[in-house]
């Protein structure tokens, strides 16, 4: 708990494997609050395959790019306005009716979508699925954070990416289980309300945050509590701890102004905040513009692109990649407090920079050594209706380009060697038909090659970099940054942050592979990867070990450098200095 004695830098995760079992209660709310992060990677991972079929169902969808990408990226936008909206709520009416209303908003976002009848209705059922997650994604950690004991918090907070991850990893379980029952996507997406509906029940059964009752003066509520977190030797020191260190932030405090605009002006106006929420906001942006949810939002896509035509096999090969991300997370469990999150955090965008250049190689090989469409095999397959009306038997034209024209084509591989020239045909499903009839396999995202095996590797690595570091530390480092006074806000200014990332990287991805290539967007993704490596080494300090009030004193200091490491013990700063005072 915050302003404990214990110090946190030796904190590992036998430690909470340890106090989990002998505290039992910490487990319990942990886990109950961590389903907001298992609603968060739900809804990430059963729009990458759902989109599949929804494309193949409605005419609209499969013809326009910037259709499939609003179905994804309105969730996004949703996620924007409930995080913006969650971080006013967790400091009015406290943590625990945040995720309430959020997990209600989650259920009706998925009744919505399972039952709709046109691409409309499911972009509204994606912006309630949008508004509950984001408000889920900065209340669950912050929940966890202030109900956790200091020298285990870190692996704590971490379950809530490693349930970001899992729910990911049952959303492609869910996904390759209802690809063969009538309303495919209708049951994939429906399904989405029932963790939400369990959430909503067990958190009427846990209390508020001790930390937030003790700050509006229910402290016999926060002892009680406490009692139950904590060894019994133990309770009366945080419960002492707690209350100097709230007793001082109430002074400190002095006349902040209870308006949102006059707190927002309050908080900016102390440097601590501001280095705090410049290293929160970094990270929480550097998340996302490395490329994640391009993965995480279109994986079975990705696949098709590399050169793998069947949904089914898409998916299966996409639940491969899932499946690291959630061993990712177990690992930064284990590491997170003992390696620090600035160290873990570098370490994975050296890695996610290297593999992002591997697969742009990747894809531009693959695209050079598309097959040739053949005009022998394009009349041999189709009729007038059928052809590709851009295809022009005295242009030389590869797989790529049949892809790439504006009426929309898809390219029919050679029955007895897909590397052969195919046929170019008009997307329908009679040619769709016609093609598989024939025992060849129809490409509409990306042509067959030698190198899709090559792609696969390099996304699985991608995630193995990017899953302990960047997936879970940025989470971590905004539950720990901020003092309490401005942490609900500043929380949600760094939340919607992400997601205002997020949707710029859902709403165009599609569009720059159609617009770039495959090839050229990686690469881009790789350069500002590179970039966010270089600008986490110079904003984002150390937090591990560190009690809140520690980071405080750290950002307050004269000569703070975010490469430089701060022990507990910090000498403490006059009160008058302490995250209120101006540079």
């Amino acid at each position: 708990m915050e302003g404990g004695v214990t110090v946190a830098d030796k904190a590992e995760f036998k430690e909470c494997l340890r106090l989990s079992w002998t505290q039992p209660y910490i487990l319990q709310l942990v886990l109950s609050a961590g389903i907001g992060g298992l609603l968060f990677g739900y809804d990430t991972g059963v729009i990458s395959g759902a989109l599949l079929y929804i494309r193949d169902d409605f005419a609209a969808v499969k013809k326009s790019t910037v259709l499939r990408e609003t179905i994804v990226s309105m969730a996004v936008a949703g996620a924007i306005v409930g995080a913006a909206f969650g971080g006013w709520m967790n400091d009015k009416f406290g943590r625990r009716p945040s995720i309430i209303i959020a997990d209600a908003l989650f259920f009706a976002g998925a009744v919505i979508m399972a039952f709709s009848p046109t691409p409309n209705i499911i972009i509204v059922g994606r912006v309630f699925v949008g508004l509950g997650v984001g408000m889920a994604s900065m209340t669950a950690p912050l929940y966890i954070s202030e109900a956790s004991p200091a020298r285990i918090r870190g692996a704590l907070v971490s379950t809530n990416g490693l349930l970001i991850t899992g729910g990911q990893f049952l959303a492609y379980l869910i996904n390759l289980a209802f690809t063969r029952v009538p309303g495919t996507w209708r049951w994939m997406l429906g399904i989405a309300g029932v963790p939400a509906l369990v959430q909503f029940v067990l958190m009427l059964m846990l209390p508020e945050s001790p930390r937030w009752l003790y700050r509006k003066g229910r402290k016999e509520e926060a002892a009680a509590i406490l009692q139950k977190i904590y060894p019994a030797n133990e309770v009366e020191q945080e419960i002492d701890a707690m209350r100097r260190s709230v007793e001082e932030e109430v002074l400190l405090e002095g006349s902040i102004e209870h308006g949102l605009i006059g707190k927002l002006r309050k908080a900016l106006g102390s440097k601590v905040v501001r280095r705090g929420l410049l290293a929160g906001v970094i990270v929480q942006v550097a998340q996302q513009f490395v490329g994640i949810n391009t993965v995480m939002y279109y994986s079975p896509t990705i696949v098709q692109l590399a050169g793998y035509a069947s949904n089914n096999t898409a998916m299966a090969l996409s639940l491969i990649t899932s499946g690291l991300n959630a061993i990712g997370s177990i690992v930064s469990m284990f590491f997170v407090d003992r390696a620090g999150r600035r160290r873990l955090m570098l370490i994975s965008l050296v890695g996610i920079v290297v593999w992002l250049a591997v697969l742009g190689g990747t894809f531009l090989g693959a695209a050079h050594h598309a097959p040739p469409v053949s005009d022998v095999e394009t009349r041999l397959l189709a009729n007038q209706t059928q052809t590709c009306p851009e295809f022009n038997p005295n242009v030389r034209w590869s797989c790529m380009n049949c892809l790439k024209a504006a009426s929309t084509c898809g390219f029919c591989a050679h029955q007895g060697d897909k590397l052969l020239p195919g046929a170019c045909l008009a997307l329908n499903d009679e040619s769709r038909h016609a093609c598989r009839a024939d025992h060849r396999e129809f490409y509409t995202e990306g042509c067959p090659n030698n190198f899709g095996w090559l792609a696969l590797i390099g996304l699985g690595a991608y995630i193995v970099s990017y899953s302990p570091g960047m997936g879970t530390v940025p989470w971590i480092v905004n539950s720990e940054i901020y003092p309490l006074r401005f942490r609900g806000i500043c929380g949600g200014i760094a939340a919607v942050a992400n997601w205002v990332s997020n949707l710029i990287v859902t709403q165009t991805f599609l569009s720059l592979t159609k617009a770039l290539g495959t090839s050229a967007t990686f690469f881009l993704f790789c350069c500002v990867s590179f970039l966010a490596l270089i600008i986490v080494f110079l904003t984002v300090p150390e937090t591990k070990g560190l009690q809140f009030e520690e980071v405080e004193r750290m950002l307050e200091r004269n000569d703070y450098k975010p490469w430089k490491r701060y022990h507990g013990g910090i000498e403490p700063a006059k009160n008058s200095e302490i995250g209120l005072t101006t540079p």
